[in-house]
């Protein structure tokens, strides 16, 4: 199962994005799309599975504020901001988050805590970033993928 990890589309959908985006079995979208035509054009490529961040408005309030989702035998806990995850995270093997724009992947008390960064707009000249993974026989590979900040 290939799995998208994206966050903080901040309403642009970028075409690199788009094309890697055609090899996914499912979508993960830690938060902050701020269009709904964004949801719209991610449902087309795959099942999408996403929560709202801090600048999804009105537009959004049927978009939950965490999610829970079971994608090839491993339990995803969804959340925008690593700072609202539960103390006592209970049944999750991989938490996804963004918020920061910063790209994390670190394992902590044997769960996979994952950033994908932004892959919208550059903000704070931080890198503009999401990732694929991999899941086969219940273990998960990550990839970072880079997008050069010169392309739109």
């Amino acid at each position: 199962m290939r799995i998208a990890i994206l966050s903080d589309t901040h309403g642009l959908l970028r075409p690199q994005v788009a094309e890697l985006l055609e090899t996914a079995d499912a979508i993960l979208h830690g938060g902050d799309i701020n269009k709904p035509e964004i949801v719209e054009q991610l449902r087309r490529y795959a099942p999408l599975y996403i929560v709202r961040g801090n600048n999804d408005k009105d537009w959004a309030r049927d978009i939950p504020h965490h999610l829970t989702v079971t994608l090839g035998g491993l339990n995803f806990y969804l959340v925008h901001n690593r700072k609202d995850v539960p103390t006592h995270l209970e049944g999750a093997d991989i938490v996804v988050f963004g918020h920061s724009h910063k790209y994390l992947q670190e394992e902590k008390e044997g769960i996979l805590w994952l950033n994908p960064g932004s892959c919208g707009p550059r903000r704070f000249h931080q890198e503009i970033t999401l990732m694929l993974a991999e899941i086969r026989d219940g273990q998960i590979q990550v990839e970072k993928v880079l997008i050069p900040h010169g392309v739109k």
